[in-house]
């Protein structure tokens, strides 16, 4: 009898249960891709290795040139069943560009990483336990415009550790804050401590949690918003955004300013003096 009760609560199942198990299933499946491009710096592996220590949910793919076929990284992505793209680019050994893409359809953004400080050297006294999910935090900014809300949707699917996902604990210990600031996006990753930081005990029940910043840090600045995964119609274009060759362009000609400068008023001086020569001293011959 109870073999057969159990035949048919397997075989009909409720509504509400079923929808409830392929929620789960969906969320499991939400798995991230990691991969650069050939050139990165040690500063930029650095980072994606804190990256992939704070994402249990992330799989590290080898170094692949995807400049001029970026269809191929959604091949990969299907290939090592992942459904979001973080592709870091790196340009002439300095610059870091970092794709984040829903891949096979889209959307996809691209960003300019600055100010990159991974753990190792910021040595914080933050910590947290390997493989724990972390609270994402928001800017109230998030909401103001509509790029934002579609990029605050994208980051929370990929840094978003889902429930169930492999290598991750059942818990919150850090969380991940995500402030809009001059047109850029400042990522921080800081520590949930419940301990009074004087006693080292456990804290009373009215007490709020303290933050001890963690790392990384790094900022994003959106350059463009494509409708499909790393390419198609544009929907949003930054039009404060400058390229870092524009800017050392421009450091360079001021540079080339500054000495055409200096050349200019050394020929300047050469040619006064040419002009007002000295008059002859006539007793300089005297005691030859």
């Amino acid at each position: 009898m109870a073999t057969l009760y159990k035949t048919a609560q397997s075989e009909f199942k409720d509504v509400d249960d079923i929808r409830e198990e392929n929620d789960r299933q969906q969320r499991i499946k939400n798995r991230v891709l990691l991969v650069a491009s050939r050139g990165v710096t040690y500063r930029h592996r650095h980072l994606m290795n804190d990256l992939e220590t704070l994402l249990p949910h992330t799989k590290k793919e080898a170094k692949i040139e995807a400049k001029q076929d970026m269809e191929l990284l959604n091949e990969l992505a299907e290939i090592q069943g992942c459904n979001n793209v973080f592709y870091f680019e790196a340009r002439k050994h300095q610059d870091l560009f970092l794709w984040i893409s829903r891949a096979p359809s889209g959307p996809s953004v691209k960003f300019h990483v600055q100010n990159v400080h991974t753990m190792d050297e910021l040595k914080m006294t933050g910590n947290c336990l390997k493989g724990s999910r972390p609270l994402l935090s928001f800017d109230a900014n998030f909401d103001g415009e509509p790029y934002l809300q579609l990029l605050k949707e994208m980051l929370t699917q990929t840094f978003g550790v889902p429930k169930g996902a492999r290598k991750s604990k059942p818990f919150y210990d850090h969380v991940f804050t995500f402030s809009v600031v001059d047109g850029r996006i400042w990522f921080r990753n800081f520590q949930i401590v419940e301990r009074d930081p004087e006693t080292g005990g456990d804290m009373q029940k009215n007490a709020k949690p303290t933050l001890v910043e963690i790392g990384p840090r790094f900022v994003l600045c959106p350059i463009r918003i494509f409708e499909g995964s790393f390419g198609g119609p544009t929907l949003y274009e930054n039009p404060r955004y400058i390229s870092p060759n524009t800017v050392r362009a421009a450091v360079k000609s001021q540079r080339s300013a500054k000495y055409a400068n200096r050349v200019a008023d050394s020929q300047d001086r050469q040619h006064r003096t040419e002009a007002n020569p000295l008059p002859t001293d006539p007793l300089k011959d005297v005691f030859e």
